[in-house]
């Protein structure tokens, strides 16, 4: 499975809920975390370890032909034992191997295919023209995450149906404070999964910096919970929700931008 973590404005946490998400996929066999924000990647630094031995390495071998197991043999390990492909922290080189890749990145899909494996992307903000958007169109989930502020979902509004549209199925979620999910599905029509916590434990584990264990964190619960229903669920076309549309209050098809403008201005 390639799931793909995506934001549409700002840094909403983005790197932090992929390598949670990655690292507490419920499956027996493989799950790999690639760095593919065009900005440039932060694991690197953060491993101490050179950023030529993940992305750009793997970009690389594409221009030579490689196997699925490129992306292992260019990976290096977090504290927990979860592997990472790491990005160079240089958005120049990160944008040139992400380019590369455009043309060979079923290497990430066939990673992604093999039995009993995940493979999550980090793609960053999707602005038009990312050089990342070919690795969120061959996807099987897109997992967008927003911050509940109005300038925030001011900004989804009019691309909502886009991001639908790429993968096979979209899901919606939304991280910190702000806006409650009623609201943020009142205004948008559209109802957010769930919201990621803040959890600084959490996230502090992911980096061995924490006593206490992910799968013990409100994010490691969370971001457990989205996993094993995004397994457990039968493939569907790409929708930005994953709650039954029954679920839903009537009101929430009738939103608008108007309602929008109206409703969240500060």
């Amino acid at each position: 499975m390639l799931v793909s973590v995506v934001s549409l404005k700002g840094s909403p946490g983005v790197t932090t809920f992929a390598v949670a998400l990655a690292a507490s996929w419920p499956s027996a066999g493989r799950a790999l975390l690639v760095e593919a924000d065009p900005s440039g990647g932060d694991l690197a630094v953060r491993l101490g370890v050179p950023a030529a031995l993940g992305l750009v390495g793997v970009a690389a071998a594409v221009r030579h032909g490689c196997d699925a197991e490129a992306l292992w043999r260019h990976s290096r390990q977090l504290p927990g034992g979860l592997g990472v492909v790491v990005a160079p922290p240089d958005a120049e080189q990160a944008s040139g191997a992400l380019r590369a890749l455009a043309e060979g990145v079923d290497v990430i899909r066939a990673a992604a295919d093999q039995s009993d494996t995940v493979v999550v992307a980090d793609c960053g903000r999707m602005d038009p023209g990312s050089s990342a958007m070919a690795i969120v169109q061959r996807s099987d989930v897109v997992v967008l995450l927003s911050r509940a502020h109005a300038e925030d979902l001011a900004h989804l509004l009019n691309r909502l149906d886009a991001v639908g549209r790429w993968g096979r199925r979209a899901v919606f979620l939304l991280a910190g404070t702000g806006y409650s999910t009623v609201e943020v599905a009142w205004a948008l029509g559209v109802a957010p999964l769930g919201r990621v916590p803040w959890d600084r434990v959490g996230a502090a584990a992911l980096w061995g910096r924490s006593r206490r264990g992910l799968a013990r964190s409100a994010l490691g619960r969370f971001a457990h919970k989205l996993a094993v229903e995004l397994t457990s669920r039968t493939p569907e076309p790409a929708e930005l929700s994953i709650v039954p549309p029954s679920a839903q209050p009537a009101a929430l098809a009738v939103a608008t931008k108007g309602d929008l403008e109206g409703r969240w201005t500060p």
